[in-house]
């Protein structure tokens, strides 16, 4: 078992700056190689309470504001314009940034990008559900409406 320090969110395993113990392939065969954590040092101690604070400041405050973020956010559709082909195929795909962008436009305040979770991939136009992660046990579910720009 490898201890490490997360630096990103891993879904299932933890948030920045916590300290897990995984086998010892999964972190050196895919966490560390991605960034998505660093080896745990003595040393590296003061990066997880640096780590820490940035988080806290990102995140929402309390409880009460993400249920009602939450519900604003499930109340009306999200509209984002990508250009798409004839036959309703995008070039590309909706990123997880673009759909945080278009939350922002839409009145909501700024969500953090890497808290937007798409099922699919969303490479065509149409509606599309989206979930985004607000707080620890409150969770979003977006409709997303893909239109050609």
């Amino acid at each position: 078992m490898a201890k490490i320090i997360l630096t990103h969110e891993v879904t299932g395993l933890g948030e920045p700056g916590d300290v897990v113990e995984v086998k010892d392939g999964y972190a050196r065969n895919f966490l560390v190689p991605r960034n998505l954590a660093t080896p745990w040092t003595k040393g590296a101690e003061k990066d997880v309470t640096a780590i820490r604070k940035a988080r806290k400041a990102r995140e929402i405050a309390t409880l009460d504001d993400a249920k009602a973020i939450r519900d604003s956010l499930q109340s009306k559709p999200v509209v984002v314009s990508a250009k798409a082909g004839e036959s309703g195929r995008l070039f590309g795909a909706v990123t997880t940034a673009e759909i945080a962008d278009a939350v922002k436009k839409s009145g909501a305040p700024q969500i953090d990008k890497r808290k937007v979770e798409i099922g699919q991939p969303i490479k065509a136009l149409g509606e599309y559900q989206v979930s985004v992660r607000l707080h620890a046990g409150v969770s979003a579910t977006v409709t997303v409406k893909v239109v050609a720009a």
